[in-house]
């Protein structure tokens, strides 16, 4: 609603111009007042009594020629003046700026330039009290306490858009706007960070939950010595027995056969710093224990597994911090639970004894195939020296495969593995299902390319003894220097032992 009316009749004060109480404003008393002036703070007190004093007064007209009614008499269709200003007082909008283009446009020094809007944060300090407060502060040029307000964005008449309206693209203002999106971006952490701990929760309850499932299904025998250990590396025997449990293995299901070998007997080290090892220990090599000959292969069916390690840990000079026994039909199944390992081996074979007819190259096998892989000696130029090194194979795939992020995002595989694991080993006292994670990382390390593998150092590989037969006669100097090495994690990666080394 336009109101005033310029000396050509036309519509040309904006909405904010309330016109004077029926009478004319009074004449300047000084001809500087009709000249424009470069300094807006040279302008006397008394000029311009209605604009804010940021700017210079009307050039070339006095403000008093637009036709002025009192309120008794004003035209019809004009609204009359508002109560809250004064009948005195002429006003214009901080958005008005002179028609003489001679006029400077110079921004006061005791007004800051003018600044983009702050965005409100949602206190009630910065929310306008009503409309009407803050049109009255807009019209007295003072902010919400006291102080200059910032220039107002400029007139249709300049280009810009009246005062109070948005611009285009600009943030909205006011309560209601920004206080929405600021409380939403506070509450977004929060909310992130029980979501974590809430899966952290989980995820230790479940840890800890299929923990306590395996430690309550190891089976434990007493297998540890009271040496002491001196090196601080963690130490591993791991047993492979052949004692008939009916797998698929020729003669597993024979009742009529006693006893049982150990047929694969690995020492596994893990040093504070260095490479993971994995040593095979020929089951041929001789011993001596109680004054008597025999093969080490004998020792735990003929006087138990406590002395068998007490025999590693003289051969070594290491102490065996755990034990884990396997027998064939479980390997059998563990493999079969995985669905199958992947195994190379450049010989075409049709062993009768063991049962593995394979072609050279690599090949997907399944537990049958894998457990005959892992016995077959007759065939292989190498003998017992050439099957343990098979054997470290297989440990090594099971152990690639068991780890694997295949196997480990598959719940089912998981529980199917560790089920046959558990079924399948005896541990010593001390073993709990940490230490066989453990085991297993050492593993995976000790077999991979940063790894050390191979066989026990040996001086004659076919001594015989009276009464035992043919016999592997082990190199103990270099064998004790060997171990002291892996177990301080000196020693280089790569294949150890008389056979790497020939």
């Amino acid at each position: 609603m336009m109101t005033g009316f310029d000396g050509n009749g036309t519509q040309g004060n904006p909405p904010s111009f309330i016109p004077s109480s029926g009478r004319h404003r009074p004449a300047p008393q000084s001809s500087r007042l009709d000249q424009p002036s470069a300094d807006p703070s040279a302008q006397p007190a008394s000029a311009g009594a209605g604009a804010p004093p940021s700017f210079p007064s009307t050039t070339g007209r006095h403000a008093a020629s637009a036709p002025t009614y009192p309120p008794s008499s004003a035209p019809s269709g004009t609204p009359s003046m508002a109560p809250s200003i004064a009948p005195s007082q002429s006003f214009q909008p901080q958005s008005f700026q002179p028609q003489s283009q001679s006029a400077p446009q110079s921004i006061p020094q005791s007004i800051p330039p003018r600044r983009a809007p702050r965005r409100s944060a949602g206190s009630s300090r910065n929310a306008s009290a009503s409309p009407a407060s803050a049109a009255s502060r807009m019209l007295s040029g003072t902010g919400p306490t006291g102080s200059a307000a910032p220039a107002a964005p400029a007139g249709p008449w300049q280009g810009g858009a009246l005062p109070g309206t948005a611009q285009p693209g600009a943030p909205l203002q006011g309560p209601g706007a920004a206080p929405v999106a600021v409380k939403r971006r506070r509450r977004a952490l929060p909310i992130v960070l029980c979501t974590l701990a809430l899966l952290v929760a989980l995820l230790v309850a479940a840890v800890f939950g299929a923990l306590g499932w395996v430690n309550g299904r190891l089976n434990k025998s007493d297998w540890l010595t009271g040496k002491s250990d001196t090196s601080g590396a963690t130490s591993w025997l791991i047993l492979g027995s052949d004692e008939r449990d009916g797998s698929s293995a020729p003669g597993a299901g024979d009742d009529t056969v006693t006893g049982y070998r150990t047929d694969t007997i690995l020492v596994l080290t893990k040093p504070k710093s260095g490479p993971s090892s994995l040593i095979s220990i020929p089951r041929d090599s001789l011993v001596q224990l109680d004054g008597q000959y025999m093969k080490i292969n004998a020792v735990a069916q003929l006087y138990g597994g406590k002395q068998l390690v007490g025999q590693v840990e003289q051969i070594t000079g290491q102490k065996i911090d755990h034990v884990a026994q396997i027998k064939f039909g479980g390997l059998e199944s563990v493999v079969d639970a995985l669905g199958g390992i992947t195994l190379c081996y450049d010989q075409t074979v049709n062993d009768p004894q063991s049962g593995l007819d394979w072609k050279a190259g690599c090949h997907e096998a399944d537990g049958a195939t894998a457990l005959a892989f892992s016995r077959m000696r007759y065939s292989d130029a190498q003998g017992d020296f050439g099957r343990a090194a098979r054997q470290r194979q297989v440990i090594g795939a099971i152990m690639k495969k068991a780890l694997s992020a295949g196997t480990l995002a598959n719940p089912a595989v998981v529980a199917a593995t560790a089920d046959a694991t558990l079924k399948a080993i005896t541990v010593d006292n001390d073993t709990n299902a940490s230490t066989l994670l453990s085991m297993g990382l050492a593993f995976r390390d000790a077999t991979g390319d940063n790894g050390i593998s191979g066989s026990l150092y040996w001086t004659d590989p076919g001594y015989y003894v009276e009464g035992v037969g043919s016999s592997v006669l082990l190199d103990d100097t270099k064998n004790l220097a060997l171990f002291s090495q892996l177990a301080e994690g000196t020693h280089k990666a790569g294949a150890v032992g008389t056979l790497a080394e020939s």
